[in-house]
């Protein structure tokens, strides 16, 4: 292809995107060369995941739509640096909507997972582990040599432990397990009123309808209510606890395999409630952890973006 919008009044040259996408949303940045972020914004989520369904495929394609319309006002990228969730190797696809609807080349268009960007915006390779939770969870390090190594991060059916959807489905499960024992408890819990607000109803058929039909990341949005609750409902604490056990248990496990090096804490999910990082701590006494929010990974991947090549090797 060649210059795809010789034409384009708001064409501005060396521009570097970063996307960041994540089942929750999907947040993208414009880098200047020098690395200066002059634009940024956010859609909604998506999953590489996604792709697997004719459904899944329409959605992601109109998130990319949705995305480039508000890139573009801004100026068309020379190059174009997309983390997404869920993304095991296969951008052919991805690359193809991705370079169409922002105007370049399609191998201007870089993909790889979200969580390779998300530790590139912590650390340099080799010098720490990265735990993140958003819907889901994971523990990542990339060594010396550039291969990427992780922890968990294998979906939330599986486990994806303290993510969101993980928070989420717990508070549902301990909810509906004591409804089984004594109905109309949920009135007299502050966590059962709040995640009954937000799923639209005290009845069973809605809380099914809501776990069962619709994306994950729509469901790890209920984290925000059991997080809302926590401070009156001792069972919504336990659950945001267990939670930062749960991380807890990602960063131990990257600690005994590559030895002892700082850990950052960083993803929506671990923002919910200063519970969560707490309980984090408690559990690894000794180790270096900070916990200092997103780390601006679509930041991160805008600068990569201006440059020609940032190769890591994956380490599935």
């Amino acid at each position: 292809m060649t210059d795809p919008q010789p034409d384009n009044p708001h064409r501005t040259d060396g521009l570097g995107l970063g996307i960041d996408a994540g089942g929750t949303q999907t947040r993208w940045a414009l880098a200047a060369p020098g690395g200066a972020v002059v634009a940024e914004g956010t859609v909604a989520g998506l999953s590489a995941l996604q792709m697997g369904s004719a459904h899944g495929r329409e959605a992601v394609r109109a998130t990319f739509a949705e995305l480039a319309g508000a890139v573009l006002v801004h100026g068309v990228p020379a190059r174009v640096e997309a983390g997404l969730t869920g993304f095991g190797g296969d951008s052919e696809l991805l690359q193809r909507w991705l370079a169409e609807l922002l105007h370049v080349r399609p191998d201007a268009v870089r993909l790889r997972s979200d969580m390779e960007i998300a530790y590139r915006a912590s650390f340099a390779p080799g010098q720490g582990y990265l735990v993140y939770a958003g819907t889901g969870s994971i523990g990542a390090f990339i060594d010396a040599h550039g291969t990427f190594h992780r922890a968990g991060g294998r979906g939330v059916v599986l486990d994806d432990g303290g993510g969101g959807f993980w928070i989420a489905r717990e508070a549902l499960r301990h909810i509906w397990r004591l409804e089984d024992e004594r109905p109309g408890a949920w009135q007299e819990s502050p966590m059962a009123r709040a995640v009954f607000d937000y799923v639209g109803g005290a009845d069973w058929a809605c809380s099914r309808q809501f776990i069962y039909g619709q994306e994950r990341g729509a469901i790890g949005k209920l984290a925000l209510a059991v997080a809302a609750a926590a401070d009156q409902d001792p069972a919504a604490a336990v659950i945001l606890r267990a939670a930062g056990a749960e991380l807890a248990r990602l960063a131990r496990a990257l600690l005994n395999r590559f030895g002892p090096r700082p850990v950052a804490v960083a993803g929506r999910a671990t923002q919910l409630h200063p519970m969560i990082v707490e309980a984090m701590r408690a559990a690894l006494p000794g180790v270096d952890l900070s916990a200092d929010g997103a780390h601006g990974a679509h930041h991160a991947a805008a600068r990569m973006a201006l440059t020609p090549s940032t190769t890591i090797p994956a380490n599935p």
